[in-house]
């Protein structure tokens, strides 16, 4: 093989001078038999590839052959024409086919050539011509496929190269069939062409220039003929037959050989059934003991598949027992069990309906919608909410999760609905006394026939699908700064670097790490102020980064340049009243404030504390009686100690620092809380 590429070129040039210096016969005999044995081994090949492109030569390899052969041709045709001798190949050919009578091994002579020529090459010439059209006009739909595969990350770039490379040569290999088919094509008109000419040459030399009469010529030159033809046709018909078993090809995993076995005797059924057919074709007039014999093959690999299909079943369903036992003995299957889900949302028996969508129940859409409401909203992406059944609860009652803890539970009533007060109802309904889940309201569970009745008084009336992912909702919302972590962090940061990657090249992690983006990501949600402009986020927390690196300061910068967003939250239409903070309680804070390695934190005596809250309260009660939002505004570097004062007595409380309102916004102060 070291010098593989020298021998094929001087083979080729070999088979160019064959064509003009003689041969003798011993050497034409071998390469005859050579020129068969090529065509077995193309035609075993073409049967053995699973794609057409592990045979990629084949259409140059067709030209190689097709001159091969028309070489050998013109050889034979000299000597016949010449001695009237061409060898003992084609005459041993000539002697089996013709069998003493020249006129029927003629004809069968004719018949082999018509097959070759009317179907098999030309079934391989339309065969290639399709192919390649439709290979060409499918490259398009294959790169874009490609392309989209490789945008969404489902291949590497490597992997997209050699893919579009495959469908290259897959084009080139078609085409270069479709144009390789008119060889064979020419090569079977070339072999009838010769043939004739052998023959009519031969009786005109036989007879007029060798003096044998027409009864010796004839045997003799169609002998000689027929022989030749043979030797030259056989093995353009194996590769003719090659031709089209490459182009007709379909996608497959395994051979030709093994693919005929299993698609043609995969069925039992199939087997009885023609086993039946034949049976009664054998007690018609029609020969009995063929179809008999037939009847019984057929019958009896019908059997024999069902035997070996239930044999089968039943193995593959013992090592899938015994996979499975096994499988539970690993110690590295405990590992699975250490797996925490982010959010979990158990229910009762009772309520898989609402779950299930072939009973009707829409949960999983609902929480499709969640999902887009928190990005939108808050402008993080919840993660994937697992939803599972629990015996142990009631068949009505629902129980939320968040990181495998329990913090918060619901019950419906089926057939109910669920009727709030906002507020503004004139008048009463019967129900269930309850409470509303989500936000505690005082709620009723009304029937079906009382729902429109309780929306004609003003009662907001929702099913319970609606109250479970409503209370859902809420409990998300509350937790967000808990399910935001560093992965779904980098996850946001990732998706601002597609078009702010200055930004993010500049900031991570040359200034900050993803975890101390984390937590202020974090206190951000912690008050529910929405971190969907990630990229100003990203913008203040580059500027301020180099002036400390506190997360709570950090928070109040990064809070400031939200200001617009934080006021149109609270304080849509501009207008509010607030509760204000006496300057010697914000001194009072401010001399509090104590640092440590691992940030700042507020230290301040308990009965201080407690006056400050109860001072607090009474506004706050005051607010709630007129029917205003309890806000408390306080200066920037008091804000965040001040929230973190009350965070345990009012969790809900809001509070903004002065630099946070927009210059807009008209304040009404209707008291302040002092010492």
């Amino acid at each position: 093989m070291k010098f593989g590429d020298i021998i094929v070129a001087v083979a080729i040039i070999a088979v160019i001078v064959i064509i003009i210096i003689p041969v003798p016969l011993v050497v034409l005999d071998l390469l005859l038999s050579l020129n068969i044995s090529l065509a077995l081994l193309i035609l075993l090949i073409s049967i053995y590839n699973k794609e057409p492109l592990q045979f990629s030569i084949f259409p140059s390899l067709l030209l190689i052959t097709t001159l091969f052969r028309l070489s050998l041709n013109i050889s034979t045709t000299r000597y016949i024409l010449q001695d009237g001798n061409a060898g003992s190949v084609i005459e041993a050919f000539g002697s089996f086919v013709i069998g003493g009578n020249a006129l029927v091994g003629f004809i069968i002579f004719i018949i082999i050539i018509i097959i070759q020529f009317l179907v098999i090459t030309k079934g391989s010439e339309r065969v290639s011509e399709v192919a390649a059209r439709f290979t060409l006009d499918a490259m398009p739909g294959k790169q874009m496929a490609i392309d989209a595969d490789l945008n969404s990350g489902l291949i590497t770039e490597g992997e997209a190269r050699e893919r579009r490379q495959k469908i290259q040569k897959e084009a080139d290999f078609y085409g270069a069939m479709d144009g390789a088919s008119k060889f064979v094509k020419g090569d079977a008109i070339a072999g009838i062409i010769i043939t004739i000419i052998n023959i009519v040459a031969g009786f005109v030399i036989g007879s007029l220039m060798r003096g044998m009469s027409i009864t010796e010529a004839i045997p003799r030159y169609t002998l000689l003929t027929v022989g030749d033809g043979l030797v030259s046709q056989i093995p353009a018909l194996l590769i003719s037959t090659g031709t089209g078993i490459v182009v007709t090809r379909a996608a497959s995993d395994s051979d030709l050989g093994n693919d005929l076995i299993k698609q043609l005797f995969r069925q039992p059924r199939i087997m009885f059934i023609i086993g039946g057919v034949l049976f009664l074709f054998g007690i018609t007039p029609l020969p009995t003991i063929p179809y008999f014999t037939l009847s019984a093959l057929f019958l009896y690999l019908g059997y024999a598949l069902r035997s070996e299909i239930i044999k089968s079943e039943s193995e593959e369903l013992v090592e899938e027992e015994a996979a499975e036992v096994e499988e539970i003995r690993k110690p590295e299957n405990i590992i699975p069990l250490l797996q925490v889900d982010p959010i979990e949302l158990e229910f009762g028996y009772g309520i898989i309906p609402l779950a299930d969508p072939n009973q009707g129940g829409d949960l999983f859409d609902r929480l499709v919608m969640i999902r887009r409401q928190i990005a939108l909203e808050l402008g993080m992406v919840v993660p994937m909410i697992r939803l599972r059944d629990n015996i142990q609860l009631e068949s009505n009652q629902y129980m939320i999760k968040i990181k495998g803890t329990e913090v918060s539970n619901g019950n419906i009533m089926f057939n109910h609905y669920l009727a709030m007060n906002p507020g503004n109802a004139d008048g009463s309904i019967q129900g269930i006394d309850t409470v509303e889940p989500a936000f505690g309201l005082p709620a009723k569970w009304i029937l079906d026939d009382d729902r429109e009745k309780a929306e004609i008084l003003g009662f907001t009336v929702v099913d319970p699908s609606s109250m479970i992912s409503t209370h859902l909702t809420e409990v998300i919302k509350k937790y967000s700064y808990e399910l935001l972590g560093r992965q779904e962090v980098k996850t946001l940061i990732d998706n601002v670097k597609e078009n702010n990657s200055a930004l993010v090249d500049e900031l991570v992690p040359k200034l900050m790490s993803y975890g101390e983006i984390q937590k202020v990501l974090g206190n951000l949600l912690k008050e529910k102020v929405s971190i969907r402009d990630l990229t100003t986020i990203l913008e203040t927390l580059a500027d301020y980064c180099l002036i400390t690196k506190d997360a709570n300061m950090l928070t109040e910068y990064v809070r400031q340049a939200l200001g617009r967003a934080i006021t149109k939250q609270y304080m849509p239409d501009k207008k509010a009243k607030v509760v204000m903070l006496d300057p010697d309680l914000e001194r009072r804070i401010m001399e509090s404030i104590q640092q440590s390695e691992h940030g700042s934190y507020l230290s301040i005596d308990p009965s201080t504390n407690q006056v400050i809250l109860n001072n607090l309260s009474a506004y706050i009660q005051k607010l709630v009686s007129i029917g205003e939002q309890p806000i408390v505004v306080a200066a920037p570097i008091v804000r965040f100690y001040f929230k973190t004062l009350t965070e345990q007595l009012i969790p809900d409380l809001i509070v903004l620092s002065y630099n946070e309102i927009d210059p807009d916004v008209e304040i009404q102060s209707i008291g302040t809380v002092k010492i």
